[in-house]
């Protein structure tokens, strides 16, 4: 089983067929919705202030989730982040991807159905809309993505956890 703290009185709380792999970590304020996965060294550290994650979400190998006072994290229904990915003090919407070792700074907002290429940094407040691909450093806008390409990914890490 994961790493699970309680921090300043306050412990993460999840719904039914949720996976945690045995090296991954959550502490504090974390609230976790159905059918999630968190995957090996996956840290989510909710110290300062909350992590509320939906339904379907994944949270892949070794990404990083944390929050700034002021700045809770939001992951809605069948957000999925890749390996290494680094999401800090921002909102990613219903369906949105979140690519390998790609960073979402504070204040951000990842619409429904977006795509964060891998590698890319979102910079602090920026407003990525519905159904965009985003890619490079900074990130910027690179086209439109189909309705359910993002989705895609979600669907995949919900037969994978279960052979866990």
């Amino acid at each position: 089983m994961a790493l699970i703290k309680e921090v300043r009185g306050k412990k993460p709380t999840w719904g039914k067929n949720c996976y945690f792999s045995e090296n991954a970590t959550l502490a504090g304020d974390i609230t976790m919705g159905n059918d999630c996965s968190v995957w090996f060294g996956a840290v989510l550290r909710a110290d300062v202030d909350a992590i509320r994650i939906g339904n379907s979400v994944n949270i892949q190998d070794c990404a990083c989730i944390h929050q700034t006072e002021g700045y809770p994290v939001t992951l809605e229904d069948g957000v999925s982040l890749g390996h290494g990915a680094v999401v800090h003090a921002c909102t990613i919407h219903k369906n949105a991807l979140i690519g390998m070792n790609a960073v979402v700074l504070d204040g951000a907002k990842i619409g429904e159905g977006a795509i964060v290429a891998a590698g890319a940094v979102v910079l602090h407040g920026t407003k990525v809309g519905p159904y965009e691909i985003w890619a490079g450093v900074p990130a910027h806008f690179v086209k439109k993505a189909s309705a359910e390409q993002a989705e895609t990914f979600a669907q995949h890490y919900m037969m994978i956890k279960e052979w866990y």
